[in-house]
C-alpha cells in the first residue's frame, strides 16, 4: 500500500522578522497552515498584514526567520541557492499582478521560458507550451509579442507560463490587480476550470470578489491568521482535463 501524498505546503510556526531590536519588524507572528492537493485558497489582509510576505515564503523567495516550511514534501530550509531556484521553477507557477512577460519575445517563447531554463528540449518544451497556450484560450496568439495583445490576454500568457511545467502549486499575486472587469472575469475562469481539474491554487489577492472562487479563506492581520474556513465557491465552467494529463 503507497504511502499517501504529502500536503502540498506544510507550514509550522512560521515568522519572518525585519531588522532588529527597537526597530524590528514583525511581518509575521506563528503562521501555520497546511493546503492540501487540488485545494484552492484565497489569502487575504490589509496593507501590512504579512499576506506579501507569506507569499514570497511559499514562493521561495524569502526565507522564514524561524519555523518550518515544507513544499510538496520537501523541507525548503534544508535547500541551497541552487537547489531552491530549481524547486521553485519545477514545483512553483507564478502569476504575476503585473504578468511578467519579457518584452519583444513571442507568447510561444514567453510560456517556453520555463521549461527552458528547466533543459527541456526544443521539440518537448514547444509542444507543451502550446497545449498551455491552448488551455487558456490563446492558441490563435502565439506568435504575438505581449504589447500586441491586451491586459487580458497579457495575463493569459502567464498563466500558460506558469502551468507549463505542470507544477504542484499554482501561486497567484493580484493576478486581476491590473485587469478590466471583462479580461478579470476571463482569467477567474481559468482558475475556476483549472481548480475543477484538480490544481492546487493560492491567490493572493484583497478583492472578496476574486476571494469568493476559492474553496478556502484564510485572513492574515498584523502577521497572524485571524481566520480559515471553507466556502462554496461560486460556480465555474465544467471541468476539463488538467494540464498535467494533457501534456505528457
Amino acid at each position: 500500500m503507497s504511502a499517501a501524498a504529502p500536503p502540498v505546503l506544510d507550514v509550522r510556526q512560521v515568522t519572518k522578522v525585519y531588522g532588529a531590536g527597537d526597530t524590528a519588524v514583525h511581518a509575521l507572528r506563528g503562521v501555520s497552515l497546511v493546503v492540501e492537493r487540488g485545494d484552492y485558497v484565497a489569502i487575504m489582509g490589509a496593507s501590512g498584514s504579512g499576506k506579501s510576505t507569506l507569499m514570497n515564503i511559499l514562493g521561495c523567495l524569502d526565507v522564514p526567520t524561524t519555523g518550518r516550511y515544507r513544499l510538496d514534501g520537501t523541507d525548503v530550509g534544508r535547500l541551497d541557492e541552487h537547489r531552491l531556484s530549481i524547486l521553485r521553477n519545477r514545483r512553483i507557477g507564478f502569476i504575476f499582478q503585473s504578468f511578467n512577460l519579457i518584452p519583444r519575445m513571442s507568447a510561444l517563447a514567453n510560456v517556453e521560458l520555463p521549461l527552458a531554463y528547466g533543459g527541456v528540449a526544443k521539440q518537448p518544451r514547444r509542444r507543451r507550451a502550446l497545449v498551455a497556450l491552448e488551455q487558456v484560450g490563446l492558441a490563435d496568439r502565439v506568435d504575438h509579442e505581449p504589447n500586441e495583445l491586451s491586459g487580458g490576454q497579457q495575463q493569459r500568457v502567464a498563466v500558460a507560463r506558469a502551468l507549463v511545467t505542470a507544477p504542484a502549486l499554482l501561486l497567484a499575486d493580484e493576478p486581476t490587480g491590473n485587469l478590466d472587469t471583462t479580461s478579470t472575469v476571463e482569467v477567474l475562469r481559468i482558475l475556476d476550470r483549472l481548480s475543477l481539474a484538480g490544481r492546487t491554487i493560492v491567490i493572493i489577492t484583497h478583492e472578496n470578489d476574486v476571494a469568493a472562487h476559492a474553496k478556502r479563506i484564510i485572513r492574515l492581520v498584523d502577521g497572524r491568521i485571524v481566520e480559515d474556513r471553507r466556502q462554496t465557491p461560486v460556480a465555474g465552467d465544467p471541468p476539463r482535463p488538467a494540464y498535467a494529463e494533457s501534456a505528457r
